[in-house]
């Protein structure tokens, strides 16, 4: 068993997201595990970066034929990518953290327009759209007021561009049907509503509340860990 880890929109590097968590998971329990990387993002090739949520998903169908059974967890626009990625026989569970599950026919854009303050985003040229009106300290403000400033740097130096294709594209797939899943909702989260959490948590197996903000597994990685621990045969 491995965990398959999915990153949100606008951000690249996934490995240093997701390192509190798999480290702690790694200590406790031997676990290895694996952050994707999203080319809509600019992680892999500009060619496949214009792909967007199609080439997103794909990527993870390729990480998944990688491995026997894995648990996939999805933070954010990682849950779209998750639900475009459909069905694959690897997959033994998902936990989606602060993130969406789709339904067929959906878009990002849809999703993010049932908010009541979205992240602004705008148009940087060459098919790419980036967050307008931050800086290290109010995208830390909104994004990860539960760490320190150091990690309010550090995650700022990763925001990034991304193509629009990750935001415009109609779903054709909603991998999250009949796949055993958890929701953990972020109870202090800042940028994904409260509301908007629990509304799309009611379509996952299970839901688990947490007093934290957007990121929770860099600012509490042992709570992420103990509910992906407790998926484990």
């Amino acid at each position: 068993m491995e965990v398959v880890f999915v990153h949100g929109a606008l951000v690249r590097d996934g490995g240093w997201w997701w390192q509190p968590t798999a480290d702690v998971l790694r200590e406790r329990t031997g676990m290895t595990s694996r952050a994707l990387a999203l080319p809509s993002c600019g992680e892999t090739t500009p060619e496949e970066a214009a792909g967007g949520l199609v080439a997103d998903a794909a990527a993870l169908r390729r990480e998944l034929d990688l491995v026997d059974s894995a648990i996939v967890v999805g933070h954010s626009y990682g849950g779209t990518v998750i639900a475009e990625a459909g069905h694959h026989p690897s997959v033994a569970h998902l936990v989606y953290v602060s993130s969406y599950l789709p339904d067929v026919g959906q878009t990002q854009s849809d999703i993010m327009s049932k908010e009541t303050n979205p992240v602004a985003v705008s148009d940087v040229g060459g098919g790419m759209l980036g967050v307008t009106g931050y800086d290290a300290d109010s995208f830390g403000a909104r994004f990860l007021q539960d760490t320190d400033q150091d990690i309010q740097e550090q995650a700022w130096s990763r925001v990034t561009p991304q193509a629009v294709g990750a935001f415009l594209t109609v779903t054709s797939a909603a991998g999250w049907r009949n796949i055993d899943s958890t929701y953990i909702v972020c109870g202090n989260d800042r940028s994904t509503s409260v509301e908007l959490q629990r509304s799309h948590a009611s379509r996952a197996t299970r839901t688990a509340e947490i007093d934290t903000g957007h990121h929770p597994f860099i600012s509490q990685p042992q709570l992420i860990a103990a509910h992906i621990e407790a998926l484990l045969p």
